[in-house]
């Protein structure tokens, strides 16, 4: 374990040793290849802390060699310089594809890493207007400025990624020539490049480059913003969530709780129900006399009332819950259904007898006599009716209208 560890060690200082003595241009041509191979998702994290740590070398190297100013335009800073605009970039692409343990503290970097890219595109008028306050606008954008921002952005990829594919043609193509001359062939393409013409065309690859890089950068930090949101309201959820222990010394004490509740329920409030069994018994028995009036309202035989008295208070009623049987409990007892359904047939019983007191009276008789002899006048009526439609039939006094009649 010892020698594993000292060989780890011992590698690492060499690997630190070998970045130290790197010149600023290979280093960022390492950086790039491992740039590019970062696309593939199949890049292992070692890989990307390696890109991360050659980049970190970079701008260390920029910073001391000052190769940037503050109050220089585009046009100032030369060819040879414009590709460190991107080291930024890379470093929070790879940051973001390196991986670690706290991953919302790796968005923040990143995202910090993303602004600083981005601002010195803008120092450097390398951003559009539109774009620019797009992104320093705090307020949410609404859905149709979102799109045409996103529409403009595409047509802009796409652009530069056209640039780059125009530029790599030629400069295969330019191969392709130079290899046939070195072969003796006669091939002539009409083109005869200057050393200005392969810098200017140098210059156009990495503005172009830097604008593809500046609107993957600003889709990347929208990204991460939506992402670092989402971690932000998890760990909030985590810090609320009570962890296994804490879930089991709540449901110790709650058990615990319970429990006395119902020991209390038993002993402290025993249920004592007068129902008229009992005082049926206790009239048998000679504990009371059947003179005594007995109005049924007695404590419930069933439920949790029987179980604690009173239900008054909002302890009481926990407890009551407590233990409760599976399948409903009644609500009254059988003496008390009875007492209800004599109730009730005994309001029907005087309901009946108002009706047919009612119906027998003078008042009644008269108003019955008056409908029968309505009903008979208009029997009469229909009837002469109906003789008459016998007598007369459809049709018959219109004979002498046809001509046939």
């Amino acid at each position: 374990m010892d020698e594993s560890a000292a060989k780890s060690s011992t590698l690492r200082l060499r690997q630190e040793q070998q970045l130290e003595q790197m010149s600023l241009p290979a280093l960022f041509d390492r950086a790039l290849q491992l740039h590019s191979r970062s696309l593939d998702p199949q890049i292992t994290q070692d890989e990307a802390r390696e890109g991360y740590e050659l980049l970190q070398r970079c701008e260390s190297l920029i910073d001391k060699l000052a190769l940037f100013s503050s109050n220089e335009q585009k046009d100032d800073v030369t060819t040879g310089d414009l590709k460190y605009l991107l080291v930024p970039y890379f470093k929070a692409e790879f940051l973001e594809r390196a991986g670690s343990s706290d991953r919302l503290q790796g968005i923040k970097s990143a995202s910090i890493y993303l602004k600083m890219f981005i601002s010195s595109c803008e120092r450097l008028d390398l951003v559009p207007d539109a774009e620019m306050s797009a992104f320093n606008q705090e307020a949410p954008m609404t859905a149709e400025r979102r799109r045409a921002t996103k529409i403009a952005r595409f047509k802009r990829v796409k652009a530069a990624e056209s640039k780059l594919q125009d530029i790599k043609e030629r400069r295969e193509r330019r191969g392709r020539s130079r290899g046939a001359a070195a072969k003796g062939s006669v091939t002539d393409h009409g083109e005869d490049h200057t050393e200005d013409e392969f810098e200017e065309e140098e210059r156009e690859a990495w503005l172009a480059q830097i604008a593809l890089s500046l609107c993957k950068a600003l889709d990347l930090l929208e990204m991460l913003k939506l992402e670092a949101e989402l971690l932000a309201v998890r760990h909030e959820n985590e810090q609320d969530t009570p962890t296994r222990a804490t879930l089991e010394e709540r449901a110790s004490k709650a058990e615990a709780w319970h429990k006395d509740a119902a020991s209390r329920a038993r002993t402290a409030k025993p249920p004592q129900p007068i129902t008229c069994a009992t005082f049926a018994q206790d009239v048998i028995e000679g504990r009371a006399s059947i003179g005594q009036g007995h109005d049924h309202r007695h404590q419930p035989l069933f439920g949790p009332a029987s179980l604690v008295g009173d239900i008054s208070t909002e302890r009481q009623r926990m407890a009551a819950q407590v233990f409760q049987p599976s399948h409903r409990l009644p609500t009254m007892s059988i003496e008390e259904a009875g007492l209800t359904e004599m109730k009730i047939m005994k309001e029907w019983t005087e309901r009946n007898a108002k009706l047919q007191e009612e119906a027998n009276s003078s008042w009644a008789r008269e108003t019955k006599k008056d409908n029968e002899s309505d009903d008979e006048a208009a029997e009469y009526k229909a009837r002469a009716w109906d003789d008459w439609k016998d007598e007369n039939p459809k049709g018959s006094g219109n004979k002498k209208l046809t001509p046939c009649g």
